[in-house]
């Protein structure tokens, strides 16, 4: 199936700012699973950009604009074919990197006796299923009891979190296991509305070579509807947009995504 995409992310700061840094992770990677028919970032006129791959093999652009602004506007747009039938990614890069712990999964006792509870000593596809299943009946979906910054063993806690704590929960306790595990951030195509597209976060664990999905939010154990963006250890390594700015006070970050009627590749430049 192939999706055309729309996304602005738009910065409103409360005074004028001096100078501002983004880091960009809004270009989707070529996969088993995705075809990137064509796709392109829009930046303010007098912003400058580069484009590299992140350490994680993310396409990144570090977009800076040094002259006063008081408001960014970030646009993505392209077209990407989806397999639906491609139930997981081989990968020859190895999985070993992501075992490590980061900042934001770092887990705690809670954690480890609720892994254990789980999954017991299953190292299996199955009890990573069940593992899923058991954190999204621990913690129902809730916005506004976490925030960006919030750990995998605070909202765990709390008994409740949206998308991202879902997935740095996840993430924790199948290092826990012993199995690779990642972050990833991208939209979800609502299934209800055709043209609605939210940005979602879900885990993918390694298993025989290849990266399964594990979107605890939806309960599902395949990628059905999902757009891959980026991929990292938590949330700080594969958010789409995160940067800094100089002065400029308190900022309002918005974003809105869209899927479109299709366009032709001639339409849209990569």
């Amino acid at each position: 199936m192939k999706h055309s995409i729309s996304h602005d992310t738009t910065y409103r700061y409360a005074d004028e700012v001096r100078a501002s840094i983004q880091y960009l992770r809004l270009t989707p990677c070529e996969t088993a699973r995705q075809k990137v028919l064509a796709w392109r970032l829009d930046f303010p006129e007098k912003a400058k950009a580069a484009q590299q791959l992140d350490p994680y093999g993310n396409v990144m652009h570090v977009l800076t604009l040094d002259e006063l602004h008081q408001t960014l506007v970030i646009h993505a747009e392209g077209r990407v074919e989806i397999d639906e039938s491609c139930e997981c990614e081989p990968d020859t890069q190895s999985p070993l990197p992501f075992l490590r712990i980061s900042t934001l999964t770092t887990p705690d006792d809670a954690l480890r006796d609720f892994v254990q509870k789980t999954c017991g000593e299953q190292r299996d596809r199955a009890a990573l299923i069940t593992l899923m299943d058991a954190v999204r009946h621990a913690m129902p979906y809730k916005s506004g009891v976490t925030r960006v910054d919030t750990r995998a063993a605070q909202a765990f806690a709390l008994g409740a979190g949206v998308c991202q704590d879902h997935a740095h929960v996840f993430v924790t306790c199948a290092r826990l296991l012993g199995v690779p595990a990642r972050y990833v951030s991208g939209y979800l195509l609502n299934d209800e509305k055709g043209d609605e597209l939210v940005s979602h976060a879900w885990a993918e664990a390694w298993f025989d070579g290849a990266w399964y999905s594990f979107d605890v939010t939806n309960g599902l154990s395949r990628p059905e509807r999902h757009l891959k963006l980026a991929v990292g250890l938590d949330y700080l390594d594969a958010c789409p947009v995160r940067g800094m700015c100089r002065s400029g006070g308190q900022a309002q970050m918005q974003a809105q995504a869209a899927a479109e009627e299709p366009v032709t590749a001639e339409s849209i430049a990569e």
